[in-house]
């Protein structure tokens, strides 16, 4: 990395509002440690390098800690959160600085509901939380709030199904294609990133490819990114993969593959099968996937899942909220039915899914495509651990630990990879210039404490989060300052070949 100095005439008259000093630098486009100082003015950094006759109105003593770039969550569901919770502590507290909302085809905007919210929106809240017609609507809350992390936000293709159809149980027909695009075409024009699919999802999962495409084009057109959860990520997702290519390829749009895996005990093994045709298109078209840390998923509960394959715990059940916390099995013992019988009664409920093998997952996660997203559901009481622990660890379990990936690597698939692929300009490096997202942390306390049995728990180790040059968490408590913001589509994203053909 090449050190940047200040260039004054007197160096020694040099005052910053923060400067970092004797910092182990990762700056996140995966080149190998320094040691140096970081200098911030406002929210940008200003200078990098040996800045030692320089001066700040505060100044941190950082030897002996790692300093990286503000983690970007590409895969969350916070839409609401970060309107109704804003000091977003689950994230901060990880050192993620950025999220991305509006994954797996559900979005808060441009949405309004009466009645009962479509699964899987109801991982989003309650039709209340529904409250923004437009994307302008949505932004101007966000705004009003100032969640203490950024927020880029996709639009969720059920959700602007849930807008112009009554029935989801059928394709969409032309008009009600022609509307859905509309919405798209306007939300994309008011900042909004791209479109997001889950095809794998009952309402969602009846849309052809001629339904999407369309929709995809108008992303492609727009310079935006798609993302899609796969239709199949079981027996089924070589197909699945197929589609969500060649549907990105017709619209002219760059694809994240979200939380790529090998789900479902007959599927285990698969992930060389599932990078190599991740590769592959890579030389054709624009894509990444992103993934967490994780052997289990989390969901709604669905019965296409229902399985005595793998463990299944449910988190929640609206009919049934004193079977939270517990095994379907054991759910279904007590009450004398069948899993599906019993998955029935619960509904609608979550659950957390052990479906997927420790090997596959770290093939996935190492490699060089992949981007880190922690998938988590901050509505659900009680969530799955990666809602608190996913960038943790990555860096400590698997990278420190286990070595199965150098350190500089693990900082590029949560900094600067993600934010190049999402558009996101000047975050995730350190550099001059740069926004002044920033994470200090102890690499030899840095841990992960959220488990599946106690979720809700801060990871060990984050010194200091910064967010637009501001200190928005320290002392493992956040600030009372929050200085997020939502950061608009502001570039054309490219879709040609992220390697040579």
């Amino acid at each position: 990395m090449q050190l940047t100095e200040c260039n004054t005439e007197s160096e020694t008259d040099m005052h910053h509002d923060l400067l970092i000093r004797h910092a182990t630098l990762l700056d996140g486009t995966g080149a190998d440690p320094i040691t140096a100082d970081v200098a911030v003015e406002g929210d940008r950094i200003v200078a990098v390098g040996d800045l030692s006759t320089h001066h700040a109105k505060e100044e941190i003593d950082a030897e002996g800690l790692v300093l990286t770039p503000g983690f970007i969550d590409v895969h969350t569901h916070d839409d609401t959160n970060v309107i109704r919770t804003p000091e977003m502590l689950p994230k901060l507290s990880q050192g993620v600085t950025t999220v991305i909302v509006g994954n797996c085809g559900i979005s808060a905007a441009p949405v309004t509901l009466q009645g009962e919210v479509p699964d899987p929106m109801n991982l989003l809240g309650d039709s209340e939380d529904f409250a923004y017609p437009s994307f302008a609507a949505y932004v101007q809350a966000v705004e009003k709030a100032c969640p203490a992390i950024n927020v880029a936000a996709l639009i969720g293709h059920t959700s602007l199904r849930s807008q112009v159809m009554d029935d989801f149980s059928r394709p969409a027909n032309e008009d009600e294609i022609v509307a859905m695009r509309t919405l798209l075409e306007q939300a994309l024009a008011e900042g909004a990133i791209g479109l997001s699919s889950g095809l794998a999802y009952r309402n969602a999962r009846q849309a052809p490819d001629s339904e999407m495409t369309p929709l995809v084009a108008a992303v492609g057109e727009a310079g935006g990114i798609y993302t899609t959860h796969l239709r199949d990520e079981f027996e089924g997702q070589a197909n699945a993969m197929d589609e969500a290519f060649a549907t990105a390829s017709q619209g002219k749009a760059p694809l994240v593959i979200s939380h790529l895996k090998c789900a479902g005990a007959g599927n285990w093994g698969q992930a060389p099968r599932a990078l190599k045709q991740l590769e592959n298109a890579a030389h054709q078209q624009r894509v990444h996937c992103d993934c967490y840390p994780y052997t289990a998923g989390s969901s709604t509960l669905d019965l296409g899942q229902v399985t005595d394959e793998i463990d299944i715990t449910i988190t929640w059940s609206k009919p049934h909220p004193e079977q939270a916390r517990r095994p379907l099995a054991d759910i279904a013992q007590d009450w004398g039915v069948s899993l599906m019988d019993a998955a029935r009664r619960l509904q609608p409920a979550g659950a957390v899914y052990h479906n997927m093998s420790e090997d596959d997952m770290r093939q996935v996660l190492a490699h060089p495509l992949t981007m880190v997203g922690s998938d988590g559901l901050p509505n659900d009481p009680h969530p799955h651990p990666r809602l608190w622990g996913a960038f943790p660890r990555v860096l400590a379990h698997y990278s420190r630990d286990l070595e199965l990936m150098p350190l500089p690597e693990a900082v590029r698939k949560m900094t600067s990879l993600s934010a190049a692929t999402f558009g996101l300009v000047d975050r995730g490096e350190i550099r001059p210039g740069a926004y002044a997202d920033l994470v200090l942390l102890d690499l030899a306390t840095l841990e992960d404490t959220a488990s599946y049995d106690t979720p809700i728990a801060p990871a060990r180790g984050i010194v200091r989060v910064v967010v637009n040059g501001v200190t928005a968490y320290a002392d493992e408590a956040a600030s009372s300052e929050r200085h997020g913001r939502l950061l608009k589509r502001s570039l054309r994203l490219d879709p040609t070949p992220n390697t040579p053909s």
